[in-house]
């Protein structure tokens, strides 16, 4: 209840559309209940069981005044034009009382998606904002699949089976009970019968309904590894044909699909029992209702007329099809709740990279980075301990070690994709959890090993994340990033869109790609991540060109596993099970004759 109450307060921005919604709900019933009252007063006159009222009956709110009043119009209809004009007359008034209805009905549906829309967009703007602001080590545990279906299927079942209901919820309760107010003032006696029976049928279908909402959650999980599998097979497609694997994730993806059809086919069926269930069980009431209301008319002492009898049961009969929708809704919105649990999941994820309230910007890299005893541990595993590193503006420093050593980690906990769990890290004598995170990572430009780019042009890939740019500008970066070149080649040039992850270029383009894109940023803090590590001595000899453009007059912090690219380096760093083990210049770590100068001696003899 509490996930559908959290759906239900996206309605708030649109309360106005919501109110509008409601009024011609009222309208919709008020002009329903308009055409039953000239039901029973149209049978006794018509048949003329009853004499012309002469004198108008004193107005009240109540279905015997509302009928007394019809009796009285429509003697006057009959005595001024006579019985065939009455009959022509009192049609024309009932067409137009059903034009009346429906153009409300239309118009609360009009105002309805407005309501519906509206809300489903900012669910998902909520979520995918969500999905930007929380940290890397969320993702590493999740599935991207998964991920995935929170954000589109799981947020189109709560359209399809919370939104759709929900006018349900407003309406459906509303006709029902202006309904049984009218059919109270008709025969107290029979309605209490109806008050009785009625709840029995609530409590059958909702027996059926409880399980419904758990079977529902489950096959969102397993539609989920199904879209894990796909995504996955995409991405991993030439490693699969490669190692001749296609028959067997095919066969793991059809048990996973059958699972899930099985699953599914549960769901259906208890779905689908509600529509045909409900209605027979509202048939049943409407006879046990004739039984009770027939035996009223036939006992002489009743006050229970036929032509009172008949629309009795005809308002009765439209108290139905909001039941049986109320029903089937019920069904649908256990299947929505279920969905919205897994989006809340997301949104409610903690978010550990929190920016304080009075955090304060900083727009200049002044003096020094400090590393001052920092710690951190990915849940239980510890990765870095106590490090302690200072890096001074404009040098350029290089981190070396064996893989799994902390290097990376250690380089993302500067622009605070994770947080130190012990010490902490400093920029101009300032702790940059007292930044504000945006200007904090406006100060560096990140290379990483993969080339991250974009299905989008070369312009906007270097472009990336910033507005107003000019195409000089855009050429600029990328002529000191050795990009420019073959960019001139490309069909369009900065305007060839280069597919899914820059599928079209090759390796040492894409780097070059990525580097333009740290360029144009203008970071006085560079972070290479293996920037070259997996390229070609061509395509590397290109890339370590352009990062020797780059790193010029800036601060540089560089992971290498190629070491012959660092020598460079005004300090290298040399990482070892997340302790710093050595520390200073290429010729004085190869003096030392430590760990570096193995690591050296090994690619040099390779």
């Amino acid at each position: 209840m509490k996930s559908y109450l959290r759906i239900l307060s996206y309605i708030k921005p649109y309360w106005v559309f919501a109110i509008l919604n409601v009024l011609f709900n009222l309208m919709t019933i008020l002009f329903s209940l308009f055409t039953f009252a000239m039901l029973a007063p149209f049978l006794s006159l018509l048949f003329e069981k009853e004499k012309l009222v002469t004198e108008a009956p004193e107005l009240s709110f109540s279905s015997d005044a509302l009928i007394d009043y019809m009796n009285y119009s429509m003697s006057q209809i009959i005595i001024t034009q006579g019985k065939l004009e009455a009959l022509m007359t009192i049609c024309l008034i009932l067409l137009a009382a059903f034009f009346l209805r429906n153009l409300s009905r239309f118009m609360s549906m009009f105002f309805l998606a407005n309501v519906r829309i509206g809300a489903i967009k900012d669910i998902r703007n909520d979520v995918y904002f969500k999905l930007l602001i929380l940290p890397l080590s969320f993702y590493s545990t999740r599935q991207k699949g998964d991920i995935i279906a929170r954000i589109t299927t799981d947020v189109q079942e709560v359209e399809y089976s919370i939104m759709n209901y929900m006018e349900m919820i407003i309406r459906d309760p509303i006709t029902i009970i202006a309904y049984f107010i009218f059919l109270l003032s008709m025969s107290p006696q029979l309605t209490l019968f109806v008050v009785i029976v009625l709840p029995l049928t609530g409590y059958v279908i909702g027996l059926i309904g409880r399980t419904l909402r758990k079977k529902s959650r489950t096959g969102q999980i397993r539609f989920a590894g199904m879209l894990s599998t796909i995504e996955e097979s995409i991405t991993g497609l030439r490693i699969i044909k490669a190692f001749n694997a296609i028959k067997f994730l095919n066969q793991r993806f059809k048990r996973q699909n059958n699972d899930y059809a099985g699953l599914l086919m549960g769901i259906y069926r208890r779905r689908d029992l509600s529509s045909p269930l409900s209605e027979f069980l509202s048939s049943a009431v409407i006879i046990f209702v004739l039984w009770f209301g027939g035996r009223l008319v036939l006992d002489q002492s009743s006050v229970l007329s036929a032509e009172v009898f008949i629309t009795y049961i005809l308002v009765f009969s439209q108290i139905i099809p909001p039941a049986k929708t109320f029903a089937t809704g019920f069904y649908s919105i256990q299947r929505g709740i279920a969905s919205a649990e897994r989006i809340f999941e997301v949104m409610d994820a903690h978010e550990v990279i929190e920016e304080k309230p009075d955090a304060q910007p900083i727009h200049k890299f002044l003096k020094k980075v400090e590393y001052r005893d920092v710690s951190f541990q990915y849940e239980k595993e510890r990765v870095l301990k106590n490090i302690n590193l200072t890096i001074e503006k404009g040098k350029i420093i290089a981190l070396v070690g064996q893989s799994g050593g902390g290097k990376s980690t250690l380089v993302d906990l500067l622009p605070r994709f994770h947080d130190t769990t012990g010490g902490g890290i400093f920029i101009d004598g300032i702790n940059i959890k007292d930044y504000k995170i945006n200007d904090l990572r406006a100060l560096m430009g990140i290379v990483t090993q993969e080339s991250i780019l974009f299905n989008d042009t070369v312009f906007n890939n270097i472009a990336f994340g910033k507005t107003n740019v000019s195409e000089k500008e855009v050429r600029d970066a990328a002529m000191i990033a050795n990009a420019d070149e073959f960019i001139q080649d490309l069909p369009m040039r900065y305007q060839t869109n280069i597919g899914d992850r820059g599928s079209k270029l090759s390796g040492g383009q894409k780097q070059r790609l990525s580097i333009a894109r740290a360029i144009l940023r203008n970071p006085p803090i560079l972070i290479l991540d293996e920037a070259t590590s997996s390229l070609d001595t061509e395509s590397e000899r290109l890339v370590q060109d352009a990062l020797s453009n780059v790193m010029s007059n800036r601060t540089s912090i560089v992971i290498a596993h190629r070491l012959s690219t660092i020598k460079f380096a005004d300090e290298i760093i040399v990482i070892q099970k997340g302790k710093i083990i050595e520390q200073g210049s290429h010729q004085v770590l190869l003096d030392k004759k430590g760990i570096y100068k193995k690591l050296y001696d090994l690619q040099t003899f390779a």
